[in-house]
């Protein structure tokens, strides 16, 4: 025990009328026993109380059942007589508290109420009345603390924070065969490794690895151009980022996109940026901008600048971030585009917000050319609003002085859906009943070459939970004619998902795509991926893709073998056997 510099004790007689006072007021219920959830972060989850509320770590949180509600009703299901889900309390600080999900019938949202089990409302009551009935050396004051809380804390083992050390993933092997189709065709063969990991709080540092890689470790005949498949194993991110609430600074490096500046897309790179206020942060970043689905997609382009960010509020309320920097594009280091970039984001609860980005820039002109003037590059605007629940609306608005640069190839798997219209543009997603919605997207275009104006579309339908099978289905429709780009699509998509055993995936259909850089007279295409668990450690994917009709027509098999790995369940089964 530290040395006192200044204590005076009194030892004072108990009083049985006082004591038998303390008793009583002690020996009814803590002033709380119900929690809300604050926020869902997979199997973890926040609550609006912590040691204020005489919460500590290895408590037992448990969500009853609706009285108001039939049992039979999915989501009031029971897991045992009475409750839903079972939660353990992990982490606790003054006003809030990290809880883990030990089991539950349903999936937990934000507006469950948890509640304290008798047992543990009965374990509280006991520790109040140990509590005021103990006789004390009565401490009047003291330099560093009370003596008899530090030896009860000393005296209790602290478990570990959860998040440092939690590691889990997969990392396997690959091989991927293409088999030309047609006069003249070749087959080629590549082997590569896929690794993916949510790594947090590395060795107890503030380091963090998290994301999907996927490469190739060795690769024979190949094809003059990329496959559908291919650039989809493209898009991946993959970065190791640190991030410490105790200093000004963090970092970030690989594949990531910068997290004050997403409208920059996707940079093979990194960044290093500084706190100044706890509203304003400033940084550098630099790197290359390798992502297919990226309008400003250039393997071989390399990047480079420096932002100022300012934001505020509360997502419960208003919240506000805004961005400002400059940068500049380089082909073989040479320069190629100078620009500078804004990109704002308001949002009002969870119903209303508008996002605007914009670069003004001054490209590098052919030579045969005249040199281009300073000038907007590109802007893109959306205002969404949710009108109730089930309806939400958009209006959006997008322009670009070039032609942007993402593969065309990836037109019908979506992700290329907010390039293809530009003009303003409108839209709705409205849920109905039985797990269908429906979503589209019209348009005017008067900048193509078309005579008159065009009617831009997009619609699409979903449903989920097919005749309770857990499957899901999707089926869209777009026409797009825009200054750049003309063209269409069709897709159909189904999936099926068993939480992290098993998930399949079928999707196709049919792209025509028409522009100054490219042109598509129209291909047919197909993908169907398998991934199944085998036992506790393993994993299987299994996946075809096949393309006709176009520039290119193929067959492609991928199958990857690997091992899965998760240090939760250890760290779990642990602190189980340590405890009393």
């Amino acid at each position: 025990m530290r040395k006192l510099l200044l204590t005076l004790v009194v030892i004072v007689s108990a009083n049985c009328d006082g004591q038998q006072a303390a008793m009583q007021q002690s020996a009814t219920a803590p002033t709380r026993t119900e929690f809300h959830i604050r926020y869902i972060n997979g199997t973890n989850l926040y609550i609006d109380a912590g040691r204020n509320a005489d919460l500590s770590e290895g408590m037992q949180l448990v969500l009853k059942q609706a009285t108001n509600k039939l049992e039979a009703d999915k989501e009031n299901a029971a897991l045992e007589p009475g409750v839903i889900a079972r939660v353990k309390v992990v982490s606790v600080a003054t006003t809030s508290a990290v809880c883990e999900i030990e089991s539950t019938t349903r999936e937990l949202t934000d507006k469950d109420v948890l509640s304290l089990p008798n047992a543990e409302v009965e374990k509280i009551v006991e520790k109040h009345t140990l509590g005021n009935t103990r006789v004390y050396p009565m401490i009047l004051s003291f330099t560093t603390g009370d003596p008899l809380d530090e030896e009860i804390r000393d005296a209790v083992p602290q478990p570990a924070i959860p998040e440092i050390n939690q590691s889990r993933g997969r990392i396997g092997f690959d091989m991927s065969m293409i088999q030309g189709l047609g006069q003249g065709a070749s087959r080629s063969a590549e082997y590569g490794l896929v690794l993916r990991a949510d790594i947090s709080r590395i060795h107890g540092t503030y380091w963090n690895l998290n994301g999907y890689w996927r490469g190739a470790l060795m690769t024979g005949a190949t094809t003059s151009q990329p496959t559908m498949q291919d650039l989809m194993n493209r898009t991946y991110q993959m970065s190791l980022t640190y991030v410490n609430p105790h200093s000004h600074w963090t970092a970030g490096v690989g594949r990531l996109y910068i997290p004050w500046a997403n409208s920059l897309e996707v940079i093979d790179g990194g960044y290093v940026a500084r706190k100044l206020t706890d509203s304003t942060t400033t940084g550098l970043f630099f790197g290359s901008t390798p992502d297919p689905t990226a309008w400003n997609y250039n393997p071989q382009q390399e990047i480079g600048g420096a932002f100022f960010n300012v934001h505020g509020g509360s997502f419960d309320k208003l919240y506000y971030t805004s961005t400002t920097g400059f940068g500049m594009n380089m082909l073989s280091w040479n320069i190629n585009r100078p620009f500078v970039f804004t990109e704002n984001d308001i949002s009002y609860k969870h119903n209303f917000s508008i996002y605007h980005s914009m670069q003004i820039d001054q490209p590098t002109a052919n030579p045969t050319m005249p040199a281009l003037k300073w000038g907007l590059g590109q802007s893109l605007l959306t205002i969404r609003y949710q009108v109730v629940p089930r309806v939400t609306l958009d209006l959006n608005h997008t322009y670009f002085r070039d032609v942007p640069t993402y593969s065309s190839t990836l037109l019908g798997t979506g992700l290329l859906d907010q390039y293809l219209f530009q003009g303003i543009s409108g839209g709705a997603r409205i849920e109905f009943p039985y797990h269908l919605s429906g979503y589209f997207t019209l348009g005017n275009s008067s900048t193509s070459t078309d005579k008159s104006s065009s009617l831009n579309m997009m619609f699409g339908a979903s449903v989920s939970n097919i005749w309770k099978t857990g499957m899901r289905a999707d089926v869209s429709y777009s026409k797009f004619s825009s200054s750049f780009a003309t063209g269409n699509y069709r897709t159909v998509t189904v999936s099926r998902n068993v939480g992290e055993k098993f998930m399949l995936d079928l999707q196709g259909g049919q792209q025509t795509y028409s522009s100054t850089l490219s042109s598509n007279s129209g291909n047919y295409f197909a993908n169907i991926m398998v991934e199944a668990n085998l036992g506790a450690r393993y994993f299987f994917q299994n996946a075809f893709t096949t393309q006709l009709g176009g520039t290119q027509n193929y067959n492609q098999w991928t199958s990857t073998f690997g091992i899965r790995f998760d240090n939760r369940a250890m760290a779990r089964r642990a602190a189980h056997a340590n405890h009393p």
